[in-house]
């Protein structure tokens, strides 16, 4: 059995309080939140983390200078003040009925989820409980809102990925294409971000944050283009309007999981010392 931490899974030492965060899920995301708060980059308290492999995510908490509880969802949501979704879009409708029910603000990173479940952002604005959605992967967010409050022409994204970032997408799937076979780059999808978003649901999260800061998931188009060799996840953002253009740039290095890159995971970080400090940059 792995070592139990004085305080695992018992209310002993437990944290509870507004400035107090419980994680939902314990990969990537996950961790880079939990190593900041060890390291010291992140001024906050864990108040417990869940996930679907306890033994895994406890291994890992054991790794950790002060390791938090990993305790079951309703008990991570009724001792944190904000509940940071880092598991997967299918979580995030049920996630948020919780959280909100609960009186608790929501960080969701798996931001595809609320094109398919907009009544998740209905209920934050009817609760009074805050829906945060970070940037992710991807920089400019703050102009398109900005670009967004007068006239927009389009707003196009282009994502390069390595295939193996790609693999096991249901539109790849559905339409039978071979990334093994693929030997120079090439384009697997051209659509609007709402179709993206349900062929890629791992791996396009950035443009429903784009479409909904922006035009909205049926008028932001977005190309996906897998290319072998590439060590990066690459999205170019371009925008037109009444206020010239904006195009953004971005080449992100993976995390230990190649779906998601270092920025998203910072994103995070950043997103939760902003979501506790009353003192705001930007849009």
């Amino acid at each position: 059995m792995p070592h139990q931490s004085p305080g695992r899974d018992s209310t002993a030492g437990e944290v509870s309080g507004k400035n107090s965060i419980g994680i939902v899920g314990c990969g990537a995301i996950g961790r880079a939140i939990l190593r900041a708060v060890g390291d010291g980059r992140l001024a906050v308290k864990v108040a417990g983390v869940t996930s679907r492999n306890r033994d895994k995510a406890t291994a890992f908490l054991d790794t950790l200078p002060h390791p938090p509880p990993w305790l079951p969802l309703d008990a991570l949501i009724e001792r944190a003040g904000l509940v940071i979704e880092a598991a997967g879009g299918e979580l995030v409708p049920m996630l948020a009925e919780k959280a909100f029910g609960a009186g608790k603000d929501l960080l969701v990173i798996s931001t595809g989820a609320l094109l398919e479940h907009p009544q998740v952002m209905d209920l934050a604005r009817e609760t009074g409980c805050r829906l945060i959605l970070p940037s992710g992967a991807i920089a400019g967010i703050d102009g398109i809102k900005s670009a967004c409050a007068g006239r927009v022409e389009h707003v196009t994204i282009t994502t390069r990925k390595p295939p193996g970032a790609l693999k096991g997408a249901p539109y790849l799937e559905q339409h039978g294409i071979d990334l093994d076979a693929i030997t120079g780059e090439t384009e697997v999808f051209h659509g609007s971000v709402r179709e993206a978003c349900k062929g890629f649901p791992a791996n396009v999260n950035v443009s429903a944050t784009v479409s909904m800061a922006g035009l909205g998931p049926e008028r932001t188009m977005i190309r996906i283009l897998a290319v072998p060799g590439l060590k990066m996840n690459c999205h170019t953002i371009e925008v037109a309007g009444e206020f010239g253009t904006l195009k953004v740039e971005i080449t992100n290095v993976p995390t230990e999981n190649p779906r998601t890159g270092k920025l998203t995971a910072m994103s995070m970080v950043r997103a939760v010392a902003d979501a506790l400090d009353p003192v705001r940059i930007g849009n």
